[in-house]
């Protein structure tokens, strides 16, 4: 591949701007890293200059006086084909995404999938390459939050951070959804509906922290429930198919199944169809999430629990621009700021 060559023509420079608006080169340089103490009638002319000059700031310098890189990193702990091919993760990037471009940041996805990614990725954010991480789709007992702690970087999580001992992280903001009142919600919705053999799809559990939260709250409702009409799965349309076949085998008169996520109960619906049953006359199903691309096309359209999801990315950008914007957290370090989303159940067709 040969890249295309540089213009020899010379760069417009800070002086250029400064000469063509009149004022001096400090002033321009406020003008260019945002900062409020110039006139009106200045920035204007530093603007207009700006324009007609086609000067773009260098970088480089601009970080070594704001100490500031411009670049947050967006860190997810899932496979790159996987994450790509989810609808949730779709929708939550995009609320990264505008936030961080609403604060002039730009996103620098990174993934977690091999072992050793945690050693790569832990040099990049050490290496002063970013402001700041956002951090989602964590494992139980995932190193991120140690790492992020070690390392003094400025974080925010998708999702409670726990410990390898299942203790909170202390010190670590995170935003996450109401999953366990969710789940409470969905499956007493099924209780009112009179079902009385409901069974569970579930997360896996070496995945995400919500994936226990949910089946709590399964549990919450349902006390007695028998370990058998709990099937796992990895938040796939196929792990959901897949876990909806196995619980029709051992148990071909359940009548109504509480699935952990949209796109699993996405594939829960079709081996019902496939195997003859009827949503939500023989069995009702409810999913979590309500991605629309999914609940309202599906056959029958998918009764489920809302929760933001674009919401939740922008609150975590914003939750990160409220850190990074000093160079140390003022407030108790022990109880960094956290917003939990509330839920609410969609009623629609298949329950």
């Amino acid at each position: 591949m040969v890249l295309t060559q540089r213009s020899n023509a010379r760069r417009p420079t800070l002086e250029d701007v400064a000469r063509w608006s009149g004022v001096s080169k400090s002033t321009v340089s406020r003008v260019v890293n945002g900062e409020l103490k110039v006139s009106a009638e200045a920035a204007v002319r530093v603007r207009e200059a700006i324009s007609a000059l086609g000067y773009v700031p260098n970088q480089a310098a601009r970080q070594l006086v704001t100490r500031h890189t411009g670049a947050v990193a967006v860190v997810a702990s899932q496979p790159e084909n996987r994450l790509f091919l989810d609808p949730y993760f779709d929708c939550l990037l995009r609320g990264i995404r505008g936030e961080l471009a609403r604060h002039g940041a730009q996103a620098l996805l990174l993934f977690l999938d091999e072992p050793d990614d945690h050693a790569r990725v832990a040099d990049y954010l050490g290496g002063g390459h970013v402001d700041g991480a956002i951090l989602f789709s964590l494992r139980p007992g995932d190193r991120l939050p140690e790492m992020v702690d070690r390392l003094g970087l400025p974080a925010v999580f998708g999702g409670r951070p726990l410990l390898r001992d299942g203790h909170p992280a202390r010190g670590q903001a995170y935003v996450d959804g109401d999953n366990r009142g969710g789940a409470r919600q969905a499956v007493r919705h099924l209780v009112d509906l009179g079902r009385e053999r409901i069974a569970t799809v579930a997360g896996p559990y070496d995945q995400e922290n919500s994936a226990a939260d949910r089946l709590a709250g399964y549990r919450d409702i349902l006390l007695d429930t028998a370990p058998h009409l709990v099937e796992r799965a990895d938040y796939t349309r196929q792990g959901g198919a897949d876990a909806m076949a196995a619980l029709i085998d051992r148990h071909p008169d359940l009548d109504a199944v509480f699935v952990a996520s949209d796109l699993m109960a996405s594939g829960a619906l079709q081996v019902l169809r496939e195997r003859g049953r009827r949503v939500p006359e023989d069995v009702a199903v409810v999913g979590f999430d309500d991605l629309v691309a999914i609940s309202e096309s599906t056959h029958p359209p998918l009764t489920t629990v809302h929760q933001d999801v674009g919401g939740m990315g922008r609150l975590m950008a914003r939750l990160l621009f409220g850190r990074t914007e000093q160079d140390t957290w003022e407030g108790d370090t022990s109880e960094a700021p956290s917003v939990v989303v509330p839920t609410r159940l969609v009623v629609r067709e298949s329950a």
